[in-house]
């Protein structure tokens, strides 16, 4: 739904860095990491802005790297640590997606 058009990312042997805006948990990043290992990347790098202390020390053992900027404690939840933690539509991310990929062309993919 959010790629559109566009073909799936080519990340076999590139690092690639998975952003959230938090992770509380972390089932869906954990989803995503799993996903994306079996692509072959060379480094696979989590950064969030915040995190409980736990869950990002359990990521330490499943990523090459993970940058959780705030660990707070007690950590709660992932909209606590933002001033405004307003969700975006999905018809909002689709159009920002789509206008990044009009204005990025990836190395090898030049036009």
């Amino acid at each position: 739904m959010y790629r559109g058009h566009r073909a799936p990312p080519e990340v076999r042997g590139r690092i690639v860095i998975l952003v959230d805006d938090g992770l509380a948990t972390g089932s869906t990043m954990r989803a995503a990491v799993r996903a994306l290992r079996q692509q072959g990347p060379a480094r696979l790098i989590v950064a969030v802005p915040t995190a409980a202390r736990e869950t990002c020390a359990a990521f330490a053992g499943e990523v090459d790297e993970i940058i959780c900027a705030l660990t707070p404690e007690p950590f709660y939840a992932v909209g606590l640590w933002y001033e405004n933690f307003l969700q975006t539509s999905d018809e909002k991310v689709r159009a920002l997606l789509e206008s990044a990929a009009r204005g990025f062309n990836p190395p090898g993919h030049e036009t």
